[in-house]
């Protein structure tokens, strides 16, 4: 029997997502356990990241487990030609479980399929960022205390964003009106609006953040993300498309948030970060707890 995997957000039932957010909550309440005694988790990282893998490292540490793995390829036989073949059917005989954050879209599904333990996709490509939406929706229910009728608006890189694209599909589960807040080169991709118009959601588009910024309970911010455009002056002309800034959120909803998926560049000024609507930070703690639930229902453990 292939083991359970996590590579996209519809790989979960709504049913399965609403027990793992109720997983993290009680992981929040207890975040030390001895569940992982005797197991190892590899993290597999052949783009570079910090919150993702060291929340996905703190989880398993704080449950007793242990960690290997690489966090960057060059480090790893992949520099000497290695395939990702190869890599995974190594990597699986040393471990109980497989988080990978690959460059290409569709690596973690096909991980998925060749290893013989349960992989996480901790981000391929522009596709998929499955454990950061199921953090979102903690950290959005947690804020909101529901994920029923709200207003979400996104702003920033929704062509090459992974995380908007799993959010988007995620809260479509819900009565979910969205704003998309892009310039024309970074707008949602036709087949996202397609997906929301065939499940009757209401969605939104402009160029302007002004616009909508006060309809919202949740402002989700994204970097431009430098590493997929293949022309540096396509970038250039982008990169500071908007920036949120403290002035900005005088009129806006007394219960909002602004979340992101950070690292952050430059589109959410400092001066917001002292602001009560500001989550972000306490947004990137909710990755632990999440994280150790979805390890832990992978396993079997809970």
């Amino acid at each position: 029997m292939k083991p359970r995997s996590l590579v996209s957000i519809d790989d979960l039932t709504t049913g399965e997502i609403t027990k793992i957010l109720s997983l993290a909550a009680e992981f929040e309440r207890n975040p030390v356990q001895d569940i992982l005694r005797g197991k190892v988790v590899a993290t597999l990282f052949f783009e570079p990241s910090t919150r993702t893998r060291l929340s996905f490292e703190s989880a398993v540490n704080k449950l007793g487990g242990k960690v290997i793995g690489f966090t960057d390829s060059s480090s790893s036989s992949v520099s000497k030609g290695e395939t990702l073949n190869d890599t995974i059917r190594t990597v699986n005989n040393y471990v109980d479980l497989i988080v990978m954050r690959h460059p290409i879209e569709g690596s973690a599904r096909y991980a998925s399929e060749i290893s013989t333990v349960p992989v996480i996709n901790a981000g391929d490509g522009a596709n998929q960022h499955p454990t950061q939406t199921l953090l979102d929706l903690y950290s959005i229910l947690k804020t909101q205390g529901t994920l029923d009728n709200l207003n979400i608006c996104m702003v920033g890189d929704l062509k090459y964003g992974r995380t908007v694209h799993s959010l988007l599909m995620a809260m479509s589960r819900w009565k979910t009106s969205f704003n998309f807040v892009a310039p024309e080169e970074l707008k949602m991709p036709d087949e996202y609006k397609l997906y929301l118009r065939n499940l009757g959601l209401d969605y939104y588009e402009t160029a302007d953040l002004n616009e909508v910024i006060n309809t919202a309970d949740i402002i989700y911010m994204t970097r431009v993300q430098r590493e997929r455009f293949s022309d540096p002056m396509e970038y250039e002309k982008v990169k500071n498309a908007y920036v949120l800034h403290d002035h900005m959120l005088s009129e806006t909803k007394p219960g909002m948030k602004i979340l992101h998926p950070l690292p952050r560049v430059n589109e959410i000024s400092t001066d917001v970060d002292a602001n009560a609507k500001a989550y972000y930070f306490e947004q990137a703690l909710n990755g632990v707890y999440t994280r150790q639930a979805i390890i832990s229902t992978l396993l079997g453990l809970k």
